[in-house]
């Protein structure tokens, strides 16, 4: 029932916004030709349209292996390619529930099928973890494996889980190293893991991971790479990306995790005070976004990965509420927490109006469409031109209609 409902909420947002940003366009194009012009890479979208970084098709490829089935039927039923954006997107947010569930699973087995239930309720009830899980960005592929991490810690697997934060880190986003840090750090202290025995298991990891991403990358762009290498040189060593802005070093405290959390936020705070297990927990969490904080240019989505740690902290808080609803000052705080969550659910329905029309780029080439769709029938191209502002907006080749249109 649990991944029903979060599963249905994700794909209510898929649905109402279902076209995708800038930040998106790398791994939505890589979807598309995967997809469409398979192993013809002369067609390929990176190949014109570079982008400021290079970036890893691991993640586009994984999805596109359990969806071509379904674009080939359509295909066949010659559907539009925007029923494919959809599907893609689908395959995502199936991907990213699924590694949810393996670290929810481990909540109820550590803390309980109340904590549980509440961990569902709050992530449900904010906007951006469920929104974002459809969305391809190397962020998003990578909170996959930090869940999976998540898991295997909670479960005492902590080679595992320091095997999949490697991974989440060489291919997809070099700044899971500073998670890997604490947590190392807290685990080789805590006596949980030998230096040696870590030391082997992520080199191998390491070589591993390297290994794939400089083979299927190298093959794709047509030259020797590593994308997360020229990624962390770009913008952890030439600090380039505060080109694209700045923010202060609490703005990630005072802005991004009070907007996303809303009702957890408080919660979250008093989990950590009331158990211990969570502030164990909570710690390496926390030490990576104050490290992340250091870095000039801020986005929600670059400590996307510390959401799930900061709801089971929040989950522990409201089930201990809960459980003492009955005592006079307990009933007061439990008062507040509905409350809190109602003002999450209307907060989530203003978020989500504002996101549906964030898109003008997509929403506009869907309108043309309407509009030249009577022109179809004659013999003559119909030429579509995408400037900056709309392609950052909303297009991508999955917008694209079949003959006589041309972009």
């Amino acid at each position: 029932g649990y991944d029903v409902l979060l599963g249905s909420i994700a794909a209510f947002y898929v649905f109402m916004a279902p076209y995708t940003k800038v930040e998106e366009s790398f791994n939505v194009q890589a979807m598309h030709d995967i997809l469409y012009n398979r192993h013809h890479l002369d067609k390929y979208d990176h190949l014109e349209f570079p982008g400021v970084v290079p970036r890893t098709f691991i993640g586009s490829l994984l999805v596109s292996i359990f969806a071509s089935p379904f674009v080939v039927l359509g295909s066949l039923l010659k559907w539009p390619k925007i029923y494919s954006l959809y599907l893609v997107r689908l395959v995502l947010g199936c991907i990213i529930l699924f590694t949810l569930r393996c670290f929810r699973i481990q909540i109820w087995k550590k803390f309980g099928p109340q904590v549980e239930a509440f961990f569902v309720i709050l992530t449900s009830l904010q906007f951006h973890l469920l929104f974002y899980c459809t969305r391809p960005l190397p962020n998003i592929f990578a909170l996959g494996l930090v869940n999976l991490a998540y898991g295997y810690w909670f479960e005492q697997r902590f080679y595992a889980a320091l095997r999949s934060l490697v991974f989440a880190t060489l291919i997809f986003r070099c700044d899971i190293l500073l998670l890997i840090a604490p947590l190392g750090l807290i685990l080789l202290l805590s006596g949980s893991i030998s230096l040696p025995k870590a030391v082997v298991s992520c080199a191998a990891a390491s070589l591993l991971s390297i290994g794939l991403t400089t083979t299927i990358d190298s093959v794709l762009w047509r030259k020797l790479l590593w994308p997360e290498l020229e990624v962390f040189w770009f913008n952890s060593v030439l600090n380039r990306s505060s080109e694209w802005g700045t923010h202060p070093f609490h703005w990630y405290f005072t802005s991004a995790l009070p907007r996303t959390l809303v009702s957890a936020y408080p919660l979250f705070l008093v989990g950590l005070i009331l158990d211990q297990r969570v502030r164990q927990y909570a710690a390496p969490v926390i030490s990576f976004v104050l490290l992340y904080s250091k870095l000039p240019h801020k986005e929600l989505r670059f400590i996307i990965s510390s959401i799930p740690i900061f709801n089971l902290s929040a989950a522990v808080a409201a089930t201990r509420i809960y459980n003492n609803r009955k005592k006079r000052f307990w009933r007061i705080l439990y008062v507040l927490m509905l409350g809190s969550f109602l003002i999450s659910l209307g907060c989530t329905a203003v978020t989500l109006m504002a996101s549906h029309d964030n898109y003008p780029g997509g929403r506009a080439l869907k309108s043309l469409h309407e509009i030249g769709g009577h022109l179809s029938n004659k013999s003559e191209e119909l030429w579509v031109h995408i400037d900056t502002f709309s392609a950052m907006n909303g297009i991508s080749r999955f917008c694209e209609h079949p003959d006589p249109w041309r972009y």
